[in-house]
């Protein structure tokens, strides 16, 4: 009986540690039809960094840093984690209508803001394979992305992950749309 509770103990945190750890191999899920084009990579210098750190030393992340500190997220994001987040560019930033990030980043609407941004959060850190497997995610502010897997790479809600980067509290997608959920 007592092997049977340490045999059980010790395959559950194996199965919990590959939710944080880069994957193995490159390989799909045996249902996939091939390798998925997109690895979880570590940049040069991102070691040891955490997800605002990540995005703040990247010039393509501007605006998405600015929003994070106009609706106070600064402080969870630093935090331990483990998270997933979908970091859209700032040339998804300009896809919106003209005025509506300004808009937002003003005080008066800093609960919206934190909720948009909140839809590109979630709990825990997927890995490419693990998010490869999955046919939704449950995001922060509630309402789910969908996952697809289509030509050897990953969609949500119909948006490529261009881009998975190791951060010591999680792992960051990048994304060249501002995810709606609509």
């Amino acid at each position: 009986m007592t092997k049977k509770i340490v045999l059980i103990l010790a395959l559950s945190v194996l199965s919990a540690q590959s939710f944080a750890e880069k994957p193995k191999s490159k390989s799909t899920p045996p249902h996939a039809e091939s390798k998925l084009k997109l690895e979880l990579i570590k940049l040069n210098g991102s070691e040891g960094k955490d997800i605002v750190e990540i995005a703040t030393g990247s010039k393509d992340h501007s605006t998405l840093v600015a929003a994070l500190k106009a609706a106070d997220l600064v402080d969870t994001l630093t935090g331990p984690g483990p998270y997933t987040i979908f970091a859209p560019v700032n040339s998804a930033f300009d896809k919106l209508p003209k005025g509506t990030v300004e808009s937002l980043l003003k005080p008066e609407n800093k609960l919206k803001l934190k909720s948009i941004l909140e839809h590109h959060a979630a709990a825990p850190a997927y890995n490419p394979t693990i998010l490869s497997e999955m046919t939704e995610v449950d995001m922060v502010d509630g309402p789910k992305l969908q996952v697809k897997v289509k030509d050897q790479k990953i969609f949500v809600d119909d948006v490529e992950i261009k881009t998975a980067i190791s951060a010591k509290n999680g792992i960051v997608y990048i994304v060249d749309t501002v995810l709606t959920g609509k």
